[in-house]
């Protein structure tokens, strides 16, 4: 079955260690990634120093192309304006019934844009995300990730989490099996380790 690709948006200062569960383990389900920039034709650096030439650059990118909009966070978040037509887009695709993973500081793009005003949803703190005066507080669930509306949400130090509800979000893996994923990955549970070989052998 042919699947849409997955659009990673990347820009400077993006946080190398947020994305790679999801990515990794979207690609090996199938998906292909697709990296999104300001520019298509500048490399951005992200904060440990990698050098990513984006694929193609974000007015290019449409929802109905694509399976899914991942949105890294990055010191530009809370620093500059530069990253908010992301957040725009991200409202484009949400409006089309395309989903959007954003973690750590798009968390705070997204609610600049109002996007999580009427959306459970989480992030690093909550008082991370009062600071951009945003109107959804009282939807700020204190967990590791949050899906709803067609929207993930997470904080930093849940790169595991926000990627087990993507793979669950686009049935890569589900039940037992997503299950076992995550103890494997965030708890190094070496039990797990079975139940996933043998759900995935011969894929």
């Amino acid at each position: 079955m042919s699947r849409k690709p997955v659009h990673l948006a990347v820009y400077d200062t993006l946080a190398d260690w947020e994305t790679g569960f999801a990515t990794a383990y979207l690609a090996r389900g199938g998906y292909g990634i697709r990296t999104v920039g300001a520019s298509g034709a500048r490399p951005v650096v992200s904060v440990g120093g990698l050098r990513v030439l984006p694929d193609l650059a974000l007015d290019a990118v449409r929802p109905e192309d694509s399976s899914l909009l991942i949105l890294p966070g990055a010191d530009l978040w809370d620093t500059s304006d530069d990253l908010a037509p992301f957040a725009r887009k991200a409202r484009e695709y949400l409006a089309t019934g395309v989903p959007v993973a954003a973690i750590c500081g798009a968390t705070a793009g997204l609610a600049r844009e109002g996007l999580l005003d009427d959306r459970d949803h989480t992030s690093a703190v909550s008082f991370y995300l009062a600071a951009t005066g945003y109107g959804g507080g009282e939807r700020y669930v204190e967990a590791d990730a949050v899906t709803d509306g067609g929207l993930i949400t997470a904080g930093p130090t849940e790169p595991v989490a926000f990627a087990r509800e993507i793979l669950r979000l686009l049935g890569v893996y589900d039940g037992e099996v997503l299950d076992a994923w995550y103890r494997l990955f965030h708890d190094s549970d070496a039990g797990a380790y079975a139940v996933l070989e043998k759900a995935t052998a011969g894929r």
